[in-house]
């Protein structure tokens, strides 16, 4: 399968949100990024399929995308470590953002395809803390 754009990559638990994205040209992560609470919202109440928790998820995505320069599903692998903002990853060492990933691996009982050596996730956050010193 190949990726085409930004939300290509969301899982088909995202069906709906993924659908109202492509028929609203929503697809740059760029747009993503800024989209308000309120925005989110308003596109919930008018399409009740889509969640506005899925949304969110959809956003913190976009916006580790753009911050940090990450790809989407390692982006993607940091919400379900719980680390669901920029400002939350800087906030970390690279030996805790190693043992989230572990922790999570076990419970699901799976290793994830990519091997992140120490050394990257201290890039992810000294990138990540870059980023909360300009904001």
């Amino acid at each position: 399968m190949k990726i085409k754009n930004f939300i290509d990559f969301l899982p088909s638990n995202f069906r709906h949100e993924k659908y109202f994205l492509s028929q609203n040209k929503l697809i740059n992560f760029e747009k993503l990024c800024v989209l308000k609470d309120h925005e989110i919202y308003n596109i919930q109440r008018k399409n009740p399929l889509c969640t506005f928790n899925n949304f969110k998820k959809i956003r913190a995505i976009a916006i580790f995308k753009k911050e940090i320069a990450i790809s989407p599903s390692e982006a993607y692998l940091l919400l379900h470590c719980g680390i669901g903002s920029v400002k939350s990853l800087a906030r970390l060492t690279p030996y805790e953002l190693e043992q989230k990933i572990g922790r999570l691996e076990r419970s699901l009982r799976v290793k994830t395809e990519t091997n992140f050596s120490l050394s990257n996730l201290k890039d992810w956050i000294l990138r990540a803390q870059k980023v909360r010193e300009y904001n």
